[in-house]
């Protein structure tokens, strides 16, 4: 039988199978879609956390005081840890792992402008901190490294603050009375999408420079709690290699607890945030439920295959008649196999045909159409195409000979006994 035969005769009994035949394909079009859905969300959800941490900053850490939990020098424990800015300084200075550091004093004051008050934090920082926390304008400038050092009185809104302050009217160049003190507004933050943070949205805020900030509203002194002058909230840096992160946050340590005398492997005597460990740990989640996701659509499209031997083995009992008048007829035990394997891998390959064009049309109109923000994009994964195809490659031998094999073994005489 030439090939051309072989075909048509394919088609034939498809084409008298209709429902049979479409469910059997429905099987392992969605097996082989899932498996590119399944596994292009697992990859999305990792990609899409990793923006949503961009939004918080780049390579980050933050860094807070503690109490000590161990004596050293002769200092009891239960000490508390207060920063100031010397620590930044020092970290500055001294940490050569560390990229881009600040401090962090926010205070909680009355502002008012000539359309609006407002009781929101302020936060007084070095200009690095706008680049490391991906604070970026829609309109004005932001803070900069003079306005720091002449201690301007300068504010950059957040876009929730400029809202509520210049409802609807210009703002830059207008002046805010932050705590009965007139500060010029020189930019407006972007509307920043952010899901996590450590106090509060961005978009909530006003930004100062820290040295206007601790001069114009210092904290209550209280020595005995160790808030005095230079007392900070927070310190926040950027590293220079993500990969040497912990050797980063180690260093810091080791600077602070030299001054301030505590054992640099306390992990109480400082707190501190490291969101690259905590980004490296949601990529390992992720990553085993995006395996897991796989796996399951694997399971799926085999569940198809297994839909296709039996269909064929119910094929090759249905026409076992059609078998035996063939073999009487001469047809030869290779022409029964290459029939019933070819109806097969037509079967299949059409059907693997159908199953990657419905996964990457899904995920590339997922890409393309807006979703809320808890649905991730899903990525085509070229490695779940490669699965796809070497699963489906699988099935089409193993689902397609086994049937085959067992009709080409018929004995003539028997078939055609067969009622």
């Amino acid at each position: 039988m030439t090939l051309s035969e072989i075909f048509r005769q394919a088609v034939a009994t498809f084409r008298a199978h209709k429902l049979r035949t479409f469910l059997t394909m429905f099987g392992l079009v969605w097996g082989i879609a899932s498996v590119i859905i399944l596994v292009g969300l697992g990859r999305g959800f990792v990609v899409d956390q990793k923006k949503h941490m961009e939004t918080l900053g780049k390579d980050l850490v933050i860094v807070w005081g503690g109490r000590t939990s161990t004596q050293v020098g002769g200092r009891a424990a239960g000490r508390e840890i207060r920063l100031n800015v010397d620590d930044a300084e020092l970290i500055r200075d001294e940490c050569y792992l560390v990229k881009n550091v600040s401090p962090e004093l926010r205070r909680t004051i009355p502002e008012v402008s000539q359309f609006n008050l407002a009781n929101r934090g302020v936060v007084g920082m070095w200009p690095s901190y706008q680049d490391f926390r991906s604070l970026k304008v829609s309109e004005g400038r932001l803070i900069t490294d003079d306005d720091e050092r002449e201690g301007r009185r300068v504010l950059v809104l957040g876009s929730k603050a400029y809202r509520q302050l210049f409802p609807g009217q210009p703002a830059i160049g207008a002046t805010v009375l932050v705590k009965s003190v007139p500060y010029s507004v020189v930019g407006v933050l972007a509307e920043k999408k952010q899901n996590s943070n450590y106090s509060g949205p961005d978009n909530d805020y006003l930004f100062a420079p820290y040295s206007a900030v601790s001069r114009d509203f210092p904290p209550p002194e209280k020595p005995g709690a160790g808030i005095t002058r230079g007392y900070l909230d927070d310190i926040v840096f950027e590293v220079g290699d993500p990969e040497n992160h912990e050797a980063a946050v180690l260093q810091v340590r080791r600077a602070i607890g030299r001054v301030r005398h505590f054992d640099p492997t306390d992990k109480d005597a400082l707190f501190i945030w490291d969101t690259m460990d905590g980004a490296k740990q949601l990529a390992k989640i992720f990553g085993v439920v995006t395996l897991f996701f796989g796996c399951v659509a694997v399971v799926t499209l085999c569940l198809g295959g297994i839909g296709v031997m039996n269909i064929m083995l119910v094929s090759v009992s249905e026409r076992t008649r059609e078998i035996g008048t063939r073999k009487a007829m001469g047809a030869t035990k290779r022409d029964i196999l290459r029939q019933f394997f070819a109806e097969s891998a037509m079967l299949t390959i059409v059907s693997g045909i159908l199953g990657l064009s419905v996964g990457i049309g899904i995920c590339i109109a997922m890409v393309v159409v807006p979703l809320p923000d808890f649905v991730p994009h899903p990525i085509v994964s070229p490695i779940s195409i490669v699965i796809s195809i070497l699963t489906l490659s699988l099935i089409t031998v193993t689902a397609g000979m086994y049937p085959a094999q067992r009709a080409a073994d018929m004995q003539p005489v028997e078939s055609l006994r067969y009622e």
